[in-house]
């Protein structure tokens, strides 16, 4: 039986990559930077120090990473308080698990934004730790952030079970020995390599249930 579930948040909790592309966009158009084609699949599961060299570096934008990473923060939570993408079927699934299991969340959002959402979304309580990849050493693929969530939830991490939809959020919980359920994100679908380490494959959130995962 799983000791554990850890969500992912962005793509699996809340619709959400198209608001972090978005507001990468507009400040790079704003400040004169010079946006990519290849930028928004490059930057998915990214921490955020991660994301922000990446857009001052490859799309020419002259700021330093804190000031990019504030404008592109601050642009998301004003978009959340006016209206937050919630996955249809995700807050119901993230309390079936948590009547069952201790969550985690492992996610590439900062932590002002992770601690948004869930208080948004009445599920700040359904989970026992949270992790941002801007407090490990890499982000996503690397394993870093899911590691340090089955560390604060401590349990092993081949006893967790991962919920992910992206190809390095994928790659991120496989990397660290986890039980993987992949959600595709169908905006940005995942690689067919990374959806092959999956241990299942599910439609949409609303087929996650308790019968499923202890299956795993």
């Amino acid at each position: 039986m799983p000791s554990a579930v850890i969500f992912d948040l962005d793509g699996v909790v809340v619709d959400s990559e198209s608001a972090w592309d978005a507001a990468r966009r507009e400040l790079v158009a704003r400040v004169g930077g010079a946006w990519k084609p290849e930028a928004t699949r490059a930057m998915l599961g990214m921490s955020s120090g991660e994301w922000s060299r990446y857009v001052r570096d490859e799309l020419g934008v002259p700021l330093d990473l804190d000031g990019i990473n504030t404008a592109v923060v601050d642009n998301i939570e004003r978009r959340y308080r006016e209206a937050l993408p919630l996955i249809p079927g995700a807050v119901d699934a993230v309390r079936r698990m948590a009547g069952r299991w201790p969550l985690g969340l492992a996610s590439s959002s900062n932590r002002p934004i992770i601690d948004l959402v869930l208080e948004q979304a009445g599920l700040t309580a359904s989970f026992v730790a949270t992790v941002s990849s801007e407090e490990v050493g890499r982000g996503k693929p690397a394993p870093d952030v899911y590691l340090e969530a089955a560390r604060r939830l401590e349990v092993e991490p081949r006893g967790c079970v991962a919920i992910e939809d992206s190809s390095n959020g994928l790659r991120s919980a496989a990397a660290a020995g986890m039980a993987v359920v992949a959600i595709p994100n169908r905006e940005f679908a995942p690689d067919p390599d990374a959806l092959a380490l999956a241990a299942t494959v599910l439609d949409s959130i609303g087929e996650l249930t308790v019968e499923l995962v202890s299956e795993l």
